[in-house]
């Protein structure tokens, strides 16, 4: 059975870059509070052979929309999980691929997109 909303390291890697990229100025414009984690990518994840810690890393996707003239740039932010060994190494699937990027097999890195706003408890002490 395919693991769900699992993406490959190179986009994993793209949505940390430009996270990090934007992280100073990003947060003055955008309210992420949170992120809704869907249950079955926290069961897939801790089913992973080996697991001993969850690791979860931030990023942000980057959509152009064509529906304004000029186009503008949208911003989804990512909440990325990967399983964590003894060693404390996030367990990837890692290959060299033509273009120097390394990359997975796309099925050991969890997408939790769910960013709050929008899906939020607008009546959680915490949303405040």
């Amino acid at each position: 059975m395919a693991k769900k909303n699992t993406v490959s390291l190179k986009t994993a890697q793209k949505w940390i870059k430009e996270w990090r990229d934007l992280e100073s100025s990003y947060n003055k414009y955008h309210r992420i509070k949170a992120f809704n984690i869907p249950l079955i990518d926290l069961q897939e994840v801790l089913k992973e052979k080996g697991i001993a810690n969850v690791r979860a890393y931030l990023g942000v996707a980057k959509f152009e929309n064509h529906d304004t003239n000029p186009p503008e740039f949208l911003y989804e932010e990512k909440l990325l999980i990967v399983g964590v060994d003894k060693n404390n190494k996030d367990m990837i699937s890692v290959i060299k691929a033509p273009d120097g990027l390394t990359d997975g097999e796309g099925d050991d890195i969890y997408d939790l997109t769910s960013p709050c706003p929008d899906l939020c408890d607008p009546e959680s002490p915490l949303n405040d």
